[in-house]
């Protein structure tokens, strides 16, 4: 999953600074639902890893079954941290 195709499939556009409050909280609630339903780990995590990224992501036990999911979620998370401090 490209990051832009799933700001244009969830928000109508790649520019969030463009989005309204209430269709912001629309397509995030669109993603977690997807989520919720998506059986394909990488297209699982990309949809997470959106989500994390704008601060909407459900917590980790309950997004991933497996251990190295979550793992990789935590090592994603890490490494947002760190580009941040930067």
């Amino acid at each position: 999953m490209d990051f832009d195709d799933q700001l244009q499939r969830y928000f109508g556009t790649t520019d969030l600074s463009t989005v309204q409050a209430e269709a912001l909280n629309a397509g995030l609630e669109r993603m977690r639902v997807d989520l919720g339903l998506e059986t394909d780990r990488g297209r699982r995590f990309a949809l997470w890893a959106v989500l994390y990224m704008l601060g909407s992501a459900p917590d980790l036990d309950s997004s991933f079954e497996d251990e190295a999911d979550r793992n990789t979620a935590r090592d994603f998370m890490d490494l947002m941290d760190r580009a941040q401090e930067n």
